[in-house]
């Protein structure tokens, strides 16, 4: 088996991080975490954390970060991400986050973090067009629709645009990002993980040239899972 990993992958909203974190986490054998993922299902479960959250994600704003450290932490002192890695996808989105993930994850220390790059006006088409399984979160467009009608083809959920997938949450999301996910990217340079990654091409290639860093940054050596605690 692969060595394990721990990965966060950063870009705007549309740049492909959840299709590239699904395919990375099949490859290295690592679990899959979206906040966002975890956001909405406990929205639609209308649990505590969901009902409070349903305003942020409505709107397109980010979610306090006291409630999505929480979250991630949990997620994070499970035995599969503890002896395997993970591959983080929407968090962190603020420096405060990744100080927060660095205390979580101490005394070990992420692997990387890959750093998605595609134009603006790009991504705006993406988000546009983009349609998500109300149930198994599985991406499609008005380009490539489900097979059959609005039915997903891998669970038979409704699909179906999101409420932050508007034109004015779009723009109200890129506009945070700009002004508080962005500054991440010097963080992580700073502090040696960064690598940016063309996410422009197919699926498949922008896979590649992610694995193809993955691996140079492995190379060597073989993953060591973090010290056990309590």
């Amino acid at each position: 088996m692969v060595p394990g990993a721990r990965l966060i992958v950063l870009g705007k909203q549309g740049a492909g991080k959840g299709t590239q974190c699904v395919r990375l986490s099949h490859h290295y054998v690592i679990p899959h975490i979206s906040t966002g993922d975890m956001l909405r299902a406990a929205v639609k479960a209308s649990t505590a954390l969901g009902r409070e959250a349903r305003a942020y994600l409505e709107s397109g704003g980010l979610i306090p970060d006291e409630i999505v450290l929480q979250m991630v932490g949990e997620r994070l002192d499970q035995d599969d991400t503890r002896s395997r890695g993970f591959v983080l996808d929407g968090f962190p989105r603020t420096v405060l986050q990744a100080d927060g993930l660095a205390d979580l994850l101490a005394p070990a220390e992420l692997d990387l973090a890959l750093n998605l790059v595609v134009p603006t006006e790009l991504v705006l088409l993406r988000l546009a067009s983009r349609r998500v399984c109300d149930d198994c979160g599985a991406i499609y467009s008005t380009l490539a629709p489900p097979k059959v009608g609005s039915t997903c083809d891998v669970c038979g959920g409704e699909v179906l645009q999101r409420d932050d997938d508007t034109e004015a949450a779009i723009k109200t999301r890129l506009d945070l990002y700009d002004e508080m996910t962005a500054p991440l990217i010097e963080w992580y340079n700073a502090a040696g993980r960064l690598v940016e990654v063309d996410g422009v091409g197919t699926a498949e290639e922008v896979f590649d040239r992610l694995v193809d860093v993955v691996d140079s940054h492995q190379h060597g050596g073989d993953f060591t899972p973090p010290l056990a605690t309590g």
